[in-house]
């Protein structure tokens, strides 16, 4: 992609009228180009096109024209989510014409050194986090990206004293080319968006992408347990730092007494092994865990106690890790992290404690898009507990499921497009109690009937909990929405 300002006077088409594409418009047309924004919904459907248009962008809503990308368009700027195989992006690739991104738009933009933080799971609770510790560190952040605010937007605001810390899907990071984050994370890689990949090879390289531009000047934060990432690690020119829960690294951040990795004794390389203890026998009291910084130097600094952090869970604990090694390579000391380590309370809709109603718990997890997550989170909450799951079908067949159900679980109550494959698994695992919930009425009334069931299901001291290990586009418009009518749901009971 060229400098902004080549492209003044030049035809520059943004598909999707989302938040990243009217960011996107905006900044074109403030440069001088001529923009036209195009959207398949109904007019009806596109409230922010006569914003757009009161600015003097052409907006094009209903359709995806025949002649909408010609020779004549310089650049085409899509919403992330928009399939490659949209005409426009077909004719596009037939024509030569690149296509980008916002977060190529934005990477050019910025002023300030960007912090780049993708993986499959983790991403919106270790960017937020990494946020509260560069601001405890004065060192003036803004958070952006897929955690809700356009690139774009951030990227006009900072100025070169600061850092622009952005959340970054694979989606996004597809339609990057020359994206050149100072300090960039992947926390982990599991199966998921393959309706939208294609092969799980497609999905990797994508993620990749974050590392493919960066230097020896650069930093490279990347989580040593993950057989994928580390591979993936090896071609990284970037300075390196690492984290592990399992492994006392010669260089890096981790957990010192480690958590066991169960069913594995490969504790990844460079590495010692830490405490042979098992999973439900451990050797030493849970509060003695801390987590430990080696810079490499021969030195290390312990910085807080696991048992100290704002919010639970061993997943959390590898989100602390990656957010700290983020911060320490953003020039943060130490010692400025332990306070906002430990006064965090994590983000809305990802494990979120919803209230206790009748002696029995409820939490928000609608943020738990596939079944790593919704595994995640399971094992970080006391058992018994009700479990609501289902949604959108990406193909999965969510065996991963099964060991979790079957441990775990006390009952499940199902909906969505995947009810019935997840009720397959769960009887393999050989739960009784499993309701499904069929449509009825809007989606948000089969939620809360859901809600309902599950309520109904568990005694005093369960838990219930919407985990639902799927997207939420089969019936909500964002996991937000659903996660805020399981709230509303919970609270009326």
């Amino acid at each position: 992609m060229r400098p902004l300002e080549d492209y003044q006077g030049r035809r520059i088409v943004v598909l999707g009228l989302a938040r990243s594409g009217v960011a996107a418009a905006k900044l074109f047309h403030k440069t001088g180009a001529a923009v036209v924004v195009n959207d398949r919904k109904p007019r009806e459907q596109c409230p922010e096109a006569e914003e757009l248009e009161a600015l003097g962008i052409s907006v094009v809503c209903g359709a995806h024209p025949d002649d909408l990308v010609t020779e004549d368009v310089a650049l085409v700027v899509k919403n992330p989510g928009i399939p490659y195989s949209a005409s426009p992006l077909a004719a596009a690739a037939a024509l030569g014409v690149e296509v980008v991104t916002e977060v190529e738009v934005a990477g050019r933009l910025s002023k300030a050194p960007i912090i780049g933080i993708t993986g499959s799971n983790g991403k919106t609770t270790t960017t937020t986090w990494t946020g509260e510790l560069l601001a405890a560190a004065g060192l003036s952040p803004i958070v952006a990206g897929n955690i809700g605010r356009p690139l774009c937007d951030a990227a006009e605001e900072i100025g070169p004293d600061g850092w622009l810390v952005a959340e970054l899907s694979s989606f996004q990071l597809k339609g990057t080319a020359g994206f050149k984050p100072r300090v960039a994370c992947l926390l982990n890689l599991a199966e998921t968006h393959l309706d939208y990949h294609g092969t799980m090879d497609d999905y990797v390289a994508s993620k990749a992408r974050l590392f493919a531009n960066q230097t020896a000047e650069d930093w490279a934060v990347y989580n040593a347990d993950d057989p994928v990432v580390r591979r993936l690690s090896e071609s990284f020119r970037a300075r390196k730092l690492p984290f592990s829960l399992v492994s006392r690294l010669e260089t890096g951040l981790f957990v010192d007494p480690a958590y066991p990795l169960p069913g594995s004794s490969d504790a990844g390389p460079g590495s010692t092994p830490s405490s042979p203890s098992s999973p439900s026998t451990p050797s030493f009291p849970v509060e003695e865990r801390w987590i430990v910084y080696r810079p490499g130097d021969g030195s290390e600094r312990r910085i807080v106690q696991v048992e100290r952090l704002g919010i639970p869970g061993r997943h959390n604990a590898a989100n602390a890790l990656a957010a700290i090694a983020i911060a320490l390579a953003a020039g943060a000391a130490p010692e400025q992290l332990t306070e906002p380590l430990e006064s965090f309370r994590g983000v809305e809709h990802r494990l979120e404690y919803t209230g206790t109603f009748g002696g029995v718990k409820y939490y928000n997890d609608s943020k738990a898009t596939n079944a790593t997550a919704t595994t995640m989170s399971v094992f970080s909450l006391p058992a018994p507990l009700v479990l609501i799951a289902g949604g959108l079908d990406r193909g999965s067949d969510y065996m991963e499921l099964l060991p979790l159900l079957r441990d775990r679980v006390k009952s499940i109550v199902l909906l969505g497009e995947t009810r019935e494959k997840i009720r397959k698994v769960a009887e393999l695992a050989g739960l009784t109690d499993i309701k499904v919930v069929e449509p009825v009425g809007d989606a948000a009334d089969t939620l809360r009937l859901a809600v309902r069931e599950a309520a109904a299901l568990a005694s005093p001291g369960d838990t219930v909990l919407l985990s639902p290990a799927c997207a939420s586009w089969d019936m909500f418009p964002s996991y937000e929405v659903r996660g805020r009518i399981f709230k509303e749901s919970a609270h009326t009971l």
